[in-house]
């Protein structure tokens, strides 16, 4: 719990700076999360007020300090084979993909894969289906401390209980002694992942075109207008007859009509 009290004002000015930089509209109903994680940055720069620590941030006086603070506001826990119809969906892609006459890079893009867990999930799908045969996953976040974590691959084993028990044994390693309680990814499989910072709410950097792409549980932060440019944005990187996943209580809804809905989170582009 945050020792600062931030007044009403103070959460306007952060609520504004997020929806700039990053397109998250934030309730008023996250104004304790945007004080409690932002105190330690108060502590850090020995400041009494949020007001004075947003002055800090308009100034750019302290190089990255923008990006902290980007970091701490966008940050959300996930967990592997979250959603598991997805990963189903994407095992008969695979393998479609694997008996294709004339088979080619099966490519995925977990667009905004936070600390790591989706993007290996889909990797370990991938690996199992295609092994030898090319396939890519790129994992894009907007925050970089979070893909730090992400490449690191070492996660608490709290997070890695949907794992299948034969993926368990294949591609990772469990903690003994001080790493006791917590799973790393085995080296082989995180090489396979390519991450990369990427702000959806900008022009798009190069990343190639895409078979599937996971954008799950990241448009709630969304208002309606910035769910149709990013949506749009996205979707203009995925390959005719690519499929589209996103979260269980998200649609497209009047947000995107250049996919099909197959079932409910599942779209297809023709």
């Amino acid at each position: 719990m945050s020792v600062y009290n931030i007044t009403d004002q103070e959460f306007e000015q952060f609520q504004r700076f997020i929806f700039e930089v990053a397109g998250i509209t934030l309730s008023s109903a996250k104004k304790a999360l945007v004080s409690g994680r932002l105190a330690k940055r108060l502590q850090q720069h020995r400041m009494d007020s949020y007001g004075a620590y947003f002055k800090l941030l308009s100034s750019g006086e302290v190089p990255g300090e923008t990006q902290i603070a980007i970091d701490l506001l966008t940050t959300n826990e996930t967990y592997f084979f979250r959603e598991p119809k997805h990963f189903d969906m994407l095992r008969e892609l695979a393998l479609a993909a694997r008996n294709a006459v004339n088979p080619r890079p099966f490519r995925v893009w977990s667009a905004a894969s936070s600390s790591g867990e989706e993007a290996y999930s889909i990797a370990m799908v991938l690996d199992d289906c295609l092994g030898s045969l090319p396939w890519d996953v790129v994992a894009s976040d907007i925050s970089m401390r979070v893909l730090e974590r992400a490449r690191a691959g070492h996660y608490p084993v709290e997070r890695t209980t949907h794992i299948p028990q034969a993926y368990l044994r294949r591609f990772c390693l469990k903690g003994i002694d001080i790493q006791q309680g917590t799973l790393l990814v085995e080296r082989e499989l995180r090489a396979r992942v390519q991450f990369r910072q990427v702000n959806l709410n900008t022009t798009l950097p190069e990343l190639g075109s895409f078979d599937v792409i996971f954008l799950r549980n990241v448009m709630i932060y969304f208002n309606g207008d910035t769910k149709r440019h990013v949506v749009a944005r996205v979707l203009s990187l995925l390959k005719p007859g690519g499929h589209f996943l996103i979260g269980h209580s998200e649609s497209l809804n009047d947000i995107s009509d250049a996919v099909r809905v197959i079932s409910p989170s599942i779209y297809r582009k023709p």
